[in-house]
């Protein structure tokens, strides 16, 4: 974890637009989890002509984009609590179908939030110690082991300044070495065995500059 701050001017993606990175990469067919918070947003960019299934596990199959103000149905809501709108063909089920869906190996994709991943993977999501922490992991155990691709969506940066991308997570873990790509408002990297491999940088950053902030090798 590295407090360095680059010598260069770049702009970080907002959060609309780093929603925008990760459903650019979601492929046509894919059957996919968005996790609660930030990975929430990749449903309203996802681009058009591509079939995308959104799975809810809170039991919910063909989610569409958020209701439009005003048009919020509270009787159809995501795992978040969130109100949702339901695409020609959805259907919603019992809690117990989704989880058999999220350990059966029927996602293709699932997209969570993160406190810390490391190098080669690890992901931690549920726990950072505090007095009032969600006191259980959830799903999110689930999700992590039983979709076929996990990615993570987060700031790479704590408000602190310090790395979320660590070598070695010191929170409680979700689950190891589950972690294919980290999509962060920097850039975009691959966890591999043998650590991190860069995908993609925002303007104006540099390799070299995003191994200081984070304090870690980044294969090119």
């Amino acid at each position: 974890m590295n407090m360095t701050t680059p010598t260069t001017t770049y702009t970080r993606r907002t959060k609309d637009q780093l929603a925008a990175r990760v459903a650019q990469d979601i492929f046509d067919g894919a059957v996919v989890n968005l996790g609660i918070g930030q990975p929430t947003l990749v449903a309203n960019h996802l681009p058009q002509g591509r079939e995308v299934i959104l799975q809810s596990e809170n039991g919910i199959l063909g989610m569409g984009p958020a209701p439009e103000a005003g048009e919020e149905d509270y009787d159809l809501i995501n795992a978040g609590k969130q109100p949702v709108t339901l695409l020609p063909g959805g259907s919603f089920f019992h809690h117990a179908d989704s989880f058999a869906m999220m350990r059966g190996g029927h996602l293709d994709i699932c997209v969570l939030g993160a406190f810390q991943v490391s190098a080669t993977g690890d992901l931690a999501n549920w726990h950072t110690g505090e007095k009032d922490a969600i006191p259980a992991v959830g799903g999110a155990m689930d999700l992590a082991i039983g979709a076929k691709q996990t990615w993570v969506m987060m700031d790479l940066l704590t408000k602190q300044g310090t790395s979320k991308l660590v070598e070695a997570c010191t929170y409680p873990l979700t689950g190891i070495g589950c972690v294919k790509r980290v999509y962060s408002d920097l850039a975009t990297l691959e966890c591999t065995p043998q650590g991190l491999k860069l995908v993609d940088l925002v303007e104006g950053l540099t390799r070299e500059e995003l191994e200081k902030l984070v304090g870690l090798p980044i294969a090119a």
